[in-house]
């Protein structure tokens, strides 16, 4: 161990300590206390390890290689540690530092006995070292245990309280989802591995010479498996059932990182393995994100769960993280390296944004749920007088989300127009007309998250409460604040200096690609010139000088103002009417009503009227499905489950079946022997 580089060590520490954090898990069986005092700080210090891994190797960039004793007797398992790696490590750590600050307060409160509580624990670490070996993973094998130890962690997670039948469906669904995701990843390692004399490691798969067919399928099932992990349109409808049932702080990591994981694999496989790419892959990466950021606003908007609504702007996120991706490959196909190079930037850019962002609001969720045991935005309102640190570090998530400056997520979106408004440098006529409509989803999808934060800050956190639970709300345990002010805080610093943050994916680029932008584009603090002087530029230090300016003015302003006017406090006139209510403001149903009746023919509208038996009151009822379940699930779960009838036949005890098939069996190995 004492020869390896620090970063590489640090790395394996990660590791260790997920692996440390799952075994030490099994003493909550005797002594429950121990998943608070050891579980978890191993948990927190393994998120610690890869943070520092991540950022030494982007500081000084290299890679790093080790072959473990570990695996097949004639493969052992490879591991590296490069710059794409280290992004990604930065990520799950930053997000697991967060959960397991945040865990701790929800074990304390959490009223279950001691094997749910191993059980959380347990899969947490183990979850989390499934994520850490993905990631450095460096041969197909290993790659695809880590990611089954992923999947299969997170489904127990998912079905955490499985006393409901809700949470044992979406646990199903989830797993299933992941299983045929799993499968068609590992055929696309397989047809890379056949033209590279059948090696599964990562070096190996680099040298293979595709043709231009056997290139696009291995793209195919990489992006369709990687897709459905990441909750790409039309794979996407696991990913609203299953984030919400899982306790707040494991939604966080599963939408902050596990995404980024499927995201980091997408990369991986298409960027460096899949050898020279091409524009047509390009223009299909750009349709399904957009497809994808579109609807999963849209789907957002209708939801008054809040931890349903999270998700589905999940897909959102991961829409605009591959309409970046789609404009990177589509540029570097046609020699457009500097194009390409920036679109990159932007989607990984976006990549720690969102986890930042979505981790933060997750766990703005499991506080507003711990403090309330509300989810339906319907029944809150008036929060932010009960809970003002929340509020404060929720509505920064808010504002992050909705791209507005100067926070992180307006980083991020503004590259990937700079990038997409620079399609006039293209020789196809078609593609110069593709890429603005993608643009013009892209800013419309902008506007539409932004409205729907609007309604979920405004509904959630101010007016009057409009349930028992939530007037009697107490202000959420100090480790759930104190994790959400780590996250707020991040997501400010990545807005106002995205100089350095650039500088730091700008090696990257230059490993993966071979090349990177210029120096003088990025590495000033002050400025931020993606392209050029006369194209665009942004300054956030100036923009946030400017705002404390403007609003400094106006206090003074309203001060000076106030000082002089004697004041006289008294009930506002309210026109003869009786006083408000908590049933006279806007619902989160209302809010979205104007959008559910221009795009009412994406979804399965259900609407009623109906009495109440008690006391004769109209009760409005709506329902707002998604269309992917008919067109694509429910045809898959059919069959899986009529498949599952079939197989059960061979377990009937019947001995004449047992012997009928041995027969066959017989017979066919004598026909092939022959």
């Amino acid at each position: 161990m004492r020869h390896l580089p620090l970063p590489l060590l640090f790395a394996l520490f990660a590791v260790s300590f997920a692996l440390l954090s799952a075994c030490s898990s099994l003493l909550a069986m005797r002594w429950r206390r121990t998943i608070r005092t050891i579980a978890l700080p191993l948990f927190t210090l393994a998120g610690v390890a890869a943070v520092t891994s991540g950022f030494m190797v982007l500081i000084h960039p290299d890679s790093f290689s080790l072959i473990l004793p570990f695996g097949l007797p004639w493969h052992n398992w490879h591991i590296r540690l490069d710059a794409l790696a280290g992004l990604f490590l930065i990520i799950v750590g930053i997000l697991s530092i967060a959960a397991g600050i945040h865990g701790r307060s929800y074990v304390h409160s959490l009223e279950r006995g001691a094997e749910s509580v191993v059980a959380l624990g347990g899969f947490s670490a183990l979850f989390l070292m499934g994520m850490l070996l993905v990631i450095l993973a460096d041969d197909a094998l290993l790659f695809m245990i880590a990611w089954e130890l992923m999947s299969l962690a997170s489904y127990f997670l998912v079905a955490f309280q499985h006393e409901y039948a809700a949470n044992r469906r979406a646990a199903f669904l989830y797993l299933l989802m992941a299983h045929i995701g799993g499968l068609l990843i590992l055929i696309s390692f397989g047809v890379l591995a056949a033209f590279a004399d059948s090696q599964f490691t990562f070096t190996a798969l680099r040298t293979a010479e595709l043709s231009p067919l056997w290139a696009s399928i291995a793209f195919t099932l990489a992006l369709i498996g990687f897709g459905m992990k990441a909750g790409l349109v039309p794979l996407h409808a696991w990913l609203p059932e299953a984030h919400p049932v899982a306790p707040s702080h494991i939604s966080a990591l599963m939408s902050g990182a596990m995404l980024k994981v499927a995201v980091y694999g997408f990369v991986r496989s298409v960027f460096d393995l899949n050898g020279e790419l091409q524009w047509q892959w390009g223009v299909v990466v750009l349709f399904i994100g957009s497809i994808s950021a579109l609807m999963g606003v849209l789907y957002a908007l209708m939801q008054h769960d809040l931890k349903r609504l999270l998700a589905y702007h999940s897909v959102e996120n991961l829409g605009i993280i591959f309409i970046g991706l789609g404009l990177s490959l589509l540029f570097l196909a046609t020699g457009h390296y500097g194009l390409g190079t920036l679109a990159l930037l932007a989607a990984l850019y976006h990549s720690i944004n969102h986890a930042l962002f979505k981790g933060l609001l997750f766990l703005g969720a499991g506080a507003i749920l711990h403090s309330t045991h509300e989810r339906d935005l319907e029944q809150m309102g008036g929060l932010l007088r009960r809970m003002p640190w929340t509020g404060l570090w929720f509505l920064i998530g808010c504002l992050s989300i909705s791209a507005l400056p100067p926070f992180n997520g307006f980083i991020s979106e503004w590259l990937t127009f700079q990038a997409a408004l620079s399609a006039w440098q293209l020789e196809s006529g078609v593609l110069r007309s593709v890429i603005p409509i993608a643009a013009a989803v892209l800013a419309l999808t902008g506007a539409l998250a932004a409205a729907c934060f609007v309604k979920v800050y405004a509904v959630a956190f101010l007016g009057q409460a409009r349930s028992r639970h939530v007037r009697r709300a107490r202000p959420a345990p100090k480790g759930m604040r104190v994790a959400q002010g780590l996250l707020a805080i991040l997501c400010i610093v990545l807005g106002v200096l995205p100089g350095p943050t650039l500088a730091l994916l700008n090696q990257i680029s230059a490993q993966l690609l071979g090349h990177g932008l210029p120096a003088t584009s990025i590495n000033n603090w002050l400025w931020l010139i993606p392209i050029s002087n006369t194209t665009a530029s942004y300054s956030a230090p100036l923009l946030v000088f400017a705002l404390t300016l403007t609003i400094a003015a106006l206090l003074w302003l309203l001060q000076r103002r106030f000082i002089r006017v004697r004041q006289r406090r008294c009930d506002a006139w309210d026109c003869g009417f009786i006083p408000p209510n908590a049933q006279m403001q806007y619902s989160a149903t209302g809010f979205a009503q104007p959008i559910r009746r221009v795009f009412g023919g994406l979804f399965m509208i259900e609407e009623s009227l109906n009495t109440r038996s008690s006391d004769g009151s109209w009760r409005y009822q709506l329902r707002v499905g998604d269309r992917a379940w008919g067109l694509f699930y429910l045809p898959l779960v059919h069959a899986v489950e009529a498949a599952a009838r079939r197989v059960v036949r061979l377990q009937s005890g019947n001995v004449r079946v047992y012997l009928g098939w041995t027969l066959a069996t017989l017979l066919l190995l004598l026909w092939l022997v022959s």
